[in-house]
């Protein structure tokens, strides 16, 4: 019985990069003797067992057989004949493929160190097509090591197109798919998954309505960048320097989604696009079973970025207005990322992205001060009923115009 460290933890080693959590394999083992040495089986597809002091995972070494369409349809052996080999090379990449033993020694049968050493990401073998979620996770590595410098070799990406033609992306199940999307949201670059996905054709398969916005004109004197693909990209890459938010970045992903619907003849412009694009984000967050706050932030930065676009155009009623259909009075805290979300969307554009902008300043003071107004005054005032309400918008009301 042998142990390895396999996986992130070595590559992540490898690369100088904090290491989060430690993943073991074990060699020349059955699950009885795990038992038996104390360690608690948790594993409910193949053999995973907590050890009895760090509660670190260690799994059997196994190999995996594909049986069905989807990531889910594999059958796995794990017994005291499958050795580390044979378990790395079920593995997605050469750069995951990696063991250290105990004495810090490095197995490593599929040079991911060389491809570490050269910034390549590479498949192990011809099974990476077995399994689609793959397509999805070597996106997700790229926007990882994206600043790394960090390319897709060839044969893999040529074997992701075969994926998607195939149509193995198709069986991808809507919890998996967000899942990795989530993830890569939180990453320093998230727009290189997206951009990875276009790059092999799955992006039309996921996210149609991302997809779509590529070759969509934008009149040229707001958006030098002109294609509306092109622009989306660049706000979620501001949305991703403003904050670490995910929810901030995924509206700002689905911000535009109205304009996928422009038809040709009214190119490059896209009136109503703002509300054309609700029921787009709210369907593709419901396909995708994208959690509520998500959606719902979303859906508001759909509906009113261009109201943060001409904030100083704005009537003090009209800013008031905009505060309570967000619902900034009872949950400042997504009116805040409203703006941050808007201000990711300002600044997505050539020669935008370190530009002093106003809207965001003008809107938070607004908000405070609509905030400050104290109903507990106005009604020991005397104001009763529904004069409560009308004394309580004419304070906001002035409140914001004082700013």
């Amino acid at each position: 019985m042998k142990t390895y460290l396999v996986g992130g933890c070595v590559r992540d080693k490898l690369l100088s990069r904090p290491v989060k959590d430690r993943d073991w394999v074990v060699v020349g083992a059955d699950p009885q003797q795990m038992l038996d040495a104390g360690y608690k089986s948790v594993g409910k597809d193949f053999p995973v067992f907590l050890h009895p002091t760090t509660k670190e995972e260690y799994a059997l070494a196994r190999t995996e057989r594909k049986t069905a369409p989807g990531y889910a349809g594999f059958s796995f052996h794990a017994a005291a004949d499958v050795s580390l080999e044979d378990d790395l090379r079920r593995r997605d990449l050469t750069i995951n493929a990696i063991a250290e033993d105990g004495n810090g020694n490095l197995i490593d049968p599929y040079a991911g160190q060389q491809d570490l050493n050269n910034r390549i990401l590479r498949h192990v073998s011809p099974a990476f097509a077995e399994d689609p979620v793959r397509v999805l996770r070597i996106a997700r590595f790229a926007a990882r090591f994206a600043e790394l410098d960090f390319t897709i070799a060839d044969d893999t990406l040529q074997l992701m197109k075969q994926m998607v033609d195939s149509g193995e992306v198709d069986a991808l199940v809507a919890e998996r798919v967000w899942q990795e999307t989530q993830r890569a949201l939180a990453e320093d670059t998230p727009q290189r998954f997206f951009e990875v996905l276009r790059d092999c054709g799955a992006l039309a398969r996921i996210f149609p309505e991302i997809d779509k916005l590529y070759g969509v004109p934008q009149p040229k004197e707001h958006h030098p960048e002109i294609d509306t693909g092109i622009h989306t990209m660049m706000v979620l890459e501001q949305a991703a320097k403003l904050s670490k938010d995910t929810r901030v970045r995924y509206a700002a992903l689905t911000h535009d989604l109205g304009k996928g619907l422009t038809p040709e003849e009214e190119w490059p412009q896209h009136i109503n696009h703002e509300e054309n694009g609700v029921p787009l984000v709210k369907a593709m967050s419901d396909r995708l079973k994208v959690p509520k706050d998500y959606r719902e932030l979303a859906m508001s930065v759909a509906r009113y970025h261009l109201h943060f676009h001409r904030a100083a155009e704005l009537r003090a009623g009209s800013i008031l207005k905009l505060i309570k259909n967000l619902d900034g009075f009872r949950r400042p805290d997504r009116f805040d990322l409203f703006l941050l979300a808007c201000e990711a969307d300002a600044r997505g554009r050539p020669g935008y992205e370190e530009r002093e902008m106003d809207q965001p300043k003008l809107l938070k003071a607004a908000h405070q001060a609509a905030m400050s107004v104290d109903t507990k005054e106005i009604i020991d005032a005397g104001f009763e009923g529904e004069a409560i309400a009308n004394e309580l918008m004419q304070r906001r009301i002035k409140a914001i115009k004082s700013v």
